[in-house]
């Protein structure tokens, strides 16, 4: 039974590992996208006829909700990930083999998420600001 789950629990941190991959690699795209298409839009919003509807667009381009989500789906992985590896831990004291496990890979794992939030705010603030400088000058 304990074979069964630890298999379960390896199987339910791959899962979650790439599920935040997807996360992840979709924010990205999507801010690099939302810059380009706030880039343009901008660009035509300080032309001699703009049109008002530019700087609406400019608003919801600004990917707060996408980011908002990835964010939160990190936030959730990183929780469900310390959850199971603590679980994890228990069943090797349990069975007396977790000196084979560094427990100071919980706080690696704590850092990358940190990594891939910082990644994604950081995109979603210049998908924000560089259109605006680009609308306002």
């Amino acid at each position: 039974m304990i074979n069964q789950v630890h298999q379960h629990i390896l199987d339910e941190l791959q899962q979650s590992a790439r599920t935040d991959t997807i996360f992840v690699v979709t924010a990205v795209l999507f801010n690099l996208i939302v810059l380009a298409v706030n880039s343009a839009v901008a660009g035509s919003a300080i032309s001699k006829n703009p049109n008002p509807s530019d700087d609406f667009v400019l608003i919801i381009f600004m990917g707060i909700m996408v980011n908002s989500v990835a964010i939160t789906a990190l936030l959730t992985g990183r929780s469900t990930r310390e959850k199971l590896l603590d679980g994890l831990i228990v069943m090797y004291q349990d069975n007396e083999v977790d000196k084979y496990y560094d427990s100071s890979l919980l706080s690696n794992y704590g850092k990358r998420y940190l990594s891939f939030s910082i990644v994604i705010l950081s995109l979603a603030l210049t998908s924000i600001a560089v259109p605006l400088v680009i609308r306002l000058s």
